[in-house]
């Protein structure tokens, strides 16, 4: 029941503020700290906080960052035996704003994960015979993802793609070949052209992102929960009330709580819950990894809201 992640891999600089600047705008920041962070790193280290063993592949510049992010890495007991260290090139980083309600803006320079191709695809082809569940996520070549996702359904693996940083026009080739799309309700407004902000516009979107070739849709909602929409069912699950400190890393949350799920063969219902807890979880807390709940903590509130419905 392995879980292979696929994606970036960052150093992420965090400065916190009273309010998000607005163009041209200079505000003065209240804290600043660093930490690991990319789409992928923070997915990966989500499911092993999880329990579940995971590789992840990437790629990182041979810098000081690099060697931080992949020793950050290992203490969290992800493997990082695909994780390339590229001497020409620098780590990925991520500069990040968060205000005062959870709120951020994320600028990338990409780095090294823009140079994520043939080898990494090479030592992800060869885990996919002991792979249950594949995470992909765009943070690394389109290119590249589009070959993993092939790769990974001619193996038979269930193969989740987080449409992020978004980009529009996806080719249709990329919606077949994964099983599950998990788009954020700005990420789907984006694939769809319209805007997506509740259930309705939700199961509106979904339905275009099936006519593209996706197969199960998942729209988190933010403080609305998460809609999923599948071939033969549609379902909604709720929110979680709880006080948001910071939004960053709670789709990755959200993404390693159901790949974990699938991983353990739980229905997709009960995967999407488990990512809500996960997602729900990873905002009571700053920053990208260090959000992430453990094993504990997850199953406390897992615990607690299969009580209560």
């Amino acid at each position: 029941m392995t879980v292979v992640v696929l994606g970036s891999i960052n150093l992420d600089l965090v400065v916190e503020v009273p309010h998000l600047p607005t163009r041209g705008e200079t505000v003065i920041g209240n804290r600043f700290f660093s930490a690991g962070g990319g789409k992928g790193a923070n997915q990966a280290v989500a499911v092993a906080n999880l329990g579940i063993p995971v590789h992840l592949i990437g790629q990182v510049g041979d810098d000081v960052f690099g060697k931080t992010l992949v020793d950050n890495l290992q203490s969290a007991e992800v493997n990082t035996d695909g994780i390339t260290i590229n001497p020409h090139t620098y780590s990925g980083i991520a500069s990040i704003v968060v205000d005062q309600q959870g709120d951020n803006t994320i600028a990338c320079a990409a780095g090294a994960n823009n140079l994520v191709r043939e080898e990494e695809l090479k030592y992800f082809q060869s885990l996919l015979p002991q792979t249950k569940v594949v995470l992909l996520e765009l943070g690394i070549p389109l290119v590249t993802v589009i070959a993993a996702a092939k790769k990974a359904q001619a193996a038979g693996c269930l193969t989740i793609l987080d449409p992020a940083p978004v980009k529009s026009n996806l080719p249709e080739e990329l919606y077949r070949s994964v099983d599950i799309i998990t788009p954020n309700e700005v990420e789907a407004s984006q694939l769809v052209g319209f805007t997506v902000d509740g259930i309705t516009t939700a199961r509106q979107a979904a339905s275009f992102l099936h006519q593209m070739g996706a197969k199960n849709v998942i729209i988190t909602l933010g403080s609305q929960g998460a809609f999923c929409s599948s071939s033969d069912q549609d379902f909604w699950i709720k929110p979680i009330p709880i006080e948001v400190i910071d939004t960053v890393a709670a789709g990755d949350s959200f993404n390693g709580g159901l790949a974990t799920a699938l991983a353990l063969g739980k229905s997709l219902k009960d995967a999407v819950r488990w990512g809500v807890v996960a997602g729900t979880l990873a905002v009571t807390k700053k920053g990208a990894q260090s959000s992430l709940p453990s094993k504990e903590s997850f199953l406390q509130l897992l615990t607690q809201q299969s009580i209560d419905s």
